[in-house]
């Protein structure tokens, strides 16, 4: 039987078309874009869930997640020890109904969005991100102890300012890095979708004012570390730290407006469907693979216009996978040109 790049995951509402697709997406992420934590997809009279694939016929993956411990990944049964590994099989991106929230939404929204996207192009930076959230995790926990009281704590506050600058940096400069990018690719993504003359730009929103990702990463650091020093006072009374990725933003412009503030909703949709395409045109360029692109009932958030140039785009290189409740939402020859799976 000949495999088809397009397929179609048919079914009406609440039959498993989105778990289907988290659990692909979860194959190249390691991390779901619905639930909070890996304890969250597993079913609750469960201890554990399992997810397995076949990749281009020759690698097995299986994903185990349990309840109580950290999850196992076996490639062709083989225990994978870094767990980034994954992404030399497989790579996806996803872009489904709730995408929206990216542009619309909070803060952090923006930063798991471009946090997936560098992550991508560079598995180490996931690395990076724990090692971070793990320095802010106890971080908070030296505020809240009574240790603040010790002789030696201005040595550790000291310490934590230090070996945060030095890891917020490099999250800082690789983000940008994407951004700068990705920014071709949306403009040619954003001007076929919206057959508009639109400018589209946008500006990543951090501690320091001005600043270059190609600048002397030393510089950088020094920096951080001022404004760490400087924002002391206020994080001992309220025991949060203002500076850092993890308090970062992405501003999305059209013609020098804000589109979160000021963009229809038509304008904010194709945005996010912009983005997600450069996202799959980017991989393809740097990383010389096809990813696979997860459509999640997007094509009811589209108009007709839209949905057209989308699927006349799809799945020419990359497979393609597509949730829906009807079959009457593409035309006869994608039809024909598609695998069907029912739910």
């Amino acid at each position: 039987m000949v495999q088809k790049q397009r397929v179609i995951i048919l079914g009406s509402n609440g039959v498993g078309k989105s778990n289907l697709l988290e659990s692909i997406e979860f194959l190249s992420q390691l991390k779901s874009s619905r639930a909070l934590s890996d304890k969250d997809l597993i079913n609750n009279e469960s201890e554990y869930s399992k997810i397995y694939a076949q990749i281009n016929s020759c690698e097995e993956i299986n994903i185990n997640l349990f309840r109580k411990g950290q999850k196992k990944i076996f490639v062709n049964d083989n225990l994978i020890k870094k767990q980034s590994d994954i992404k030399k099989y497989v790579r996806s991106v996803c872009f489904s109904a709730n995408d929206i929230n990216i542009v619309k939404g909070e803060p952090n929204l923006r930063r798991i969005w471009l946090d997936k996207v560098v992550a991508q192009l560079e598995p180490v930076y996931l690395e990076l991100l724990a090692r971070f959230n793990k320095l802010l995790k106890q971080r908070r926990h030296f505020w809240r102890s009574n240790f603040i009281k010790n002789y030696s704590s201005k040595e550790l506050i000291d310490s934590f300012d230090s070996q945060m600058a030095l890891i917020g940096a490099r999250i800082m400069r690789r983000r940008k890095r994407a951004l700068k990018k990705l920014k071709p690719y949306i403009e040619s993504w954003h001007k076929y979708l919206s057959k508009s003359k639109e400018e589209i730009d946008f500006n990543y929103i951090c501690a320091l004012s001005e600043w270059n990702e190609e600048e002397d990463e030393k510089v950088i650091i020094e920096n951080l570390q001022e404004k760490l020093f400087k924002q002391r006072h206020l994080e001992e009374i309220t025991g949060k730290c203002s500076i850092g990725p993890h308090r970062d933003d992405i501003e999305f412009l059209i013609n020098g407006f804000s589109v979160r503030k000021f963009g229809s909703s038509g304008q904010q949709r194709t945005l996010i469907l912009a983005f997600k395409m450069a996202e799959l045109d980017l991989l393809k360029q740097v990383m010389s693979i096809n990813p696979i692109l997860i459509l999640d009932d997007v094509l009811a958030e589209l108009d007709i216009f839209r949905q057209n140039l989308l699927l006349e785009s799809v799945g020419k290189n990359s497979q393609c996978l597509i949730s829906s409740t009807h079959l009457e939402k593409f035309n006869t020859s994608f039809v024909e040109n598609s695998q069907i799976i029912y739910l």
